[in-house]
């Protein structure tokens, strides 16, 4: 089976240009955070919001989880008007909290009832219906959004890491270590005096010592514009198995391994 991860944006906070949030999609039904670019995002692609079946979510700061609203609303009203398809959201305690009141807050009355067919699964460790596999660890973010990043593995064999918004720590490199590939955030440029990114140097640094792919999202770098760039547009030189990924990457499982088709043409 050809497993399948969509990178429908790659871009951090600020939204370099050329890019949405950071948003990826595994076989066209489970989600790894929804960032307030998400309904665009799958649009985009001709995805629909009925369509997912689980949301993984790897911590609450707005650029990864402001976009929920807006999946319940499309799919309460246009999508799953009768509400009967599945939707698991997957994430520690407080995300139920966060996204409960978040809903409240952006449309106050609407998505009530739509809350309450979510199923909200709080387990580290589960198992989707289609056979993916998920372990959740904690990673080095800001605390108060309690940041974790995943390790997914199916029962054909194919597995990754989606890092969350993490700076370097053991946890999150030793998921990498044992897996066919990671999708790693790099948040910020070397000159910020922050240890909660990974940053070009960190990259490199994992990538000398780890052989694991690195699929690079979260980032602070502009695509090709006209217009004057937001911070940069120059590309780190990194090793040659650290990919810098563009909105509408696909990463491919064939042959029992991952291929990366990587495309600033594909929207």
């Amino acid at each position: 089976m050809d497993h399948r991860i969509v990178m429908l944006g790659t871009g951090n906070a600020f939204l370099p240009h050329g890019r949405h949030h950071s948003f990826a999609m595994f076989d066209g039904q489970h989600i790894i955070d929804a960032p307030p670019t998400a309904l665009i995002g799958m649009r985009r692609i001709g995805s629909s919001p009925a369509d997912l079946r689980t949301i993984f979510v790897t911590h609450v700061h707005g650029d990864h989880v402001f976009g929920f609203p807006f999946l319940l609303l499309e799919r309460k009203y246009i999508s799953d008007r009768e509400q009967l398809l599945p939707l698991r959201v997957v994430g520690s305690p407080i995300v139920r909290e966060r996204l409960t009141q978040l809903c409240k807050l952006a449309f106050p009355g609407s998505l009530e009832s739509i809350l309450e067919t979510v199923v909200w699964d709080e387990r580290a460790v589960g198992t989707t219906d289609d056979g993916w596999t998920w372990e959740r660890f904690e990673v080095h973010h800001e605390d108060a959004v309690d940041p974790h990043g995943y390790r997914f593995e199916h029962r054909s064999g194919a597995n990754f890491v989606h890092s969350g918004d993490s700076g370097p720590c053991d946890s999150l490199h030793e998921a990498i270590e044992r897996s066919s590939i990671a999708v790693l955030e790099m948040g910020f440029p070397d000159w910020v005096p922050s240890t909660h990114h990974h940053k070009p140097k960190d990259v490199e640094a994992l990538a000398l010592r780890c052989p694991t792919p690195l699929a690079i999202t979260h980032t602070f770098i502009d695509e090709a514009t006209k217009f004057e760039t937001t911070l940069t547009k120059e590309f780190p030189q990194l090793p040659a198995h650290v990919t810098q990924l563009s909105d509408g990457a696909t990463i491919v499982w064939e042959k029992d391994a991952w291929n990366i088709k990587n495309s600033t043409d594909v929207f």
